[in-house]
């Protein structure tokens, strides 16, 4: 294989597009990396893998430089076809005792190689002719198992648990699947509210996602109790008493805070309060829930399989959010997947963010196939912004992702995209230095 890193930004700051109240100003970026396969046999020369990083600006070139220090474990490898080689990929990535030094597994290099292993599947899955949801919950129980990292899991799940919850799910995968192609997989809207917008803005776009076939959208909170409590009533108000509002505080609060900020909130009915305080934080993840009445999400800013395990051990979340480019690729969140199954709770993942939408698609629609087996109290996150520079963008129609049918992970950037994005020196980002400089 062969493989290249581009720095891909785009300027949602400009109208507030991500605000929350831990980031403000967010410009959507992708670290994003390429890989080639060279050779490989039959069908594999000339086709491309496909996978990034998601950041939100500055810092999107430290990511891009941890990606490419990765290359020397990636060219010349063979392009990985199957369970045997997408696992063997990932444990060199993952495994490297000098590059582990710097997280262990959690940090920029755990991103960076889950951007290089999701690529891979991207390259898999299109030499198999198959969508990754497809190409995954067309694997046995036993590739699946032969996937994950299972050290310093076994205290909550073992291999032999994991096989068990696996082929529990094989005699209705083929049923799933039609249900799938022909009803989709149930999505929330975020569109609505980011902090930055006005409540004009706020009900005219809660009002379009309720008209467009959403039964549940979210506020992001945080920055001022005063304003939250006006806000989520004016949304309750928008949409009615029968459409779910989670909302978000984006690790805003300590954990005294988030209790007494919720208690606030609660009388319009928020489903959920998610990311309440610092991610890292299982016990007071365990306490907010305890404390009051909201039920608790989180899981986009988790740094591993191992903090997941301890939330879930815990008691400390109502709901697992797992995100295609924050853990080590699709072979950690297989293992987070199996966790959240293991402990009955549904996974509802994050998706705000340049091509989260795309990616994460896939992992819900393997897990509704091959793991949970369930779409019951389980929505994935759709956010209507950038998806026109994707080769096979996410689609929601009436309120549901319709399931992808195009080969890979819909991770590919069309080349304009790319050329037009690129950080500093595509043009979009000339244009607004040279606004910025002249005021024209």
């Amino acid at each position: 294989m062969d493989f290249e890193v581009d720095d891909i930004r785009f300027p949602t700051s400009e109208h507030l597009d991500g605000s929350d109240a831990m980031n403000p100003d967010p410009d959507y970026s992708a670290a994003y990396v390429v890989l080639r396969a060279d050779g490989g046999g039959p069908g594999g020369a000339g086709e491309e893998g496909h996978g990034f990083c998601f950041t939100i600006g500055r810092g999107n070139d430290v990511m891009a430089a941890a990606i490419r220090a990765l290359r020397p474990y990636v060219v010349g490898r063979p392009v990985p076809r199957d369970a045997t080689g997408l696992a063997a990929l990932y444990r060199t990535l993952t495994h490297d005792s000098q590059l582990r030094w710097l997280g262990p597994e959690k940090g920029v290099m755990h991103m960076a190689a889950g951007a290089v292993v999701n690529a891979a599947w991207d390259l898999a899955a299109k030499l198999a002719g198959k969508p990754v949801w497809r190409f995954l919950a067309g694997m046995t129980p036993e590739e699946l198992v032969s996937l994950v990292d299972f050290r310093h899991l076994t205290d909550a799940l073992t291999p032999q648990e994991a096989l068990g919850i696996l082929r529990a799910a094989e005699p209705g995968r083929a049923e799933r699947t039609e249900r799938l192609l022909a009803e989709g997989y149930p999505a929330y809207t975020t569109s609505p509210g980011w902090l930055g917008y006005d409540d004009d803005k706020l009900v005219r776009l809660a009002e379009e996602a309720v008209a467009d076939g959403f039964t549940q959208i979210k506020l992001k909170v945080g920055a001022d109790l005063g304003d939250d409590v006006r806000r989520l009533a004016v949304a309750r108000r928008a949409v009615g008493p029968g459409i779910r509002i989670a909302v978000d505080a984006n690790q805003r609060w300590d954990v005294a805070d988030a209790v007494e900020w919720m208690k606030a909130l609660a009388p319009y009915d928020p489903y959920w309060i998610e990311e309440p305080t610092s991610p890292d934080d299982v016990l007071g993840h365990a306490a907010v829930r305890a404390g009051q009445p909201v039920k608790v999400a989180t899981g986009e800013h988790v740094a591993n399989r191992v903090v997941f395990k301890q939330l879930l051990q815990a008691g400390a979340v109502d709901f697992v959010q797992i995100d295609a480019a924050r853990v080590a690729g699709v072979n950690e969140n297989l293992a987070v997947l199996l966790l959240a199954a293991k402990y009955g709770v549904p996974v509802c993942p994050h998706a705000g963010g340049v091509g989260l939408c795309e990616l994460v698609q896939h992992l819900s629609m393997f897990d509704y196939v091959a793991v949970s087996g369930s779409r019951e109290d389980r929505v994935i996150e759709y956010v209507d912004h950038l998806h026109e520079h994707f080769a096979d963008p996410a689609v929601v129609e009436d309120g549901h992702y319709v399931a992808p049918r195009a080969p890979g992970f819909s991770a590919r950037m069309l080349p304009a995209s790319i050329a037009g994005h690129r950080y500093p020196q595509g043009p979009v980002w000339q244009a607004r230095r040279t606004h910025e400089e002249t005021g024209r």
